[in-house]
């Protein structure tokens, strides 16, 4: 079995530095990645228009190393490249509300 991604994007925001109930810290930020594609021509030679999409990436890293040059280096903006596996979670919310989480580990 193979769990892997590869992205390429940018930043939407600084990284924070996060730790919870004296685990290992995790640097998390956000990616985005886009799509761009044109639609089929219309009944004129001029083609069709382009269309863009945005899909946002969350991103954990708790590698030690890559975790603290990941806080201190990347910022918001910058166009990095991602590599990790996929991982499916649950949380509850402040309201007491169970949601689906989908993280790119790092």
């Amino acid at each position: 079995a193979m769990n892997r991604v590869q992205l390429l994007g940018r930043v939407g925001q600084d990284p924070i530095m996060r730790q919870v109930d004296g685990k290992n810290p995790v640097t998390i930020f956000s990616l985005a990645t886009n799509e761009m594609w044109r639609t089929p021509e219309s009944d004129t030679n001029q083609g069709g228009d382009i269309s863009q999409k945005t899909t946002w990436h969350r991103i954990s890293v708790f590698r030690p190393g890559l975790r603290d040059v990941t806080y201190q280096y990347v910022k918001r903006g910058a166009r990095i490249y991602v590599e990790g596996k996929i991982d499916y979670g649950e949380y509850t919310d402040k309201n007491n509300v169970r949601r689906q989480a989908t993280t790119i580990i790092a």
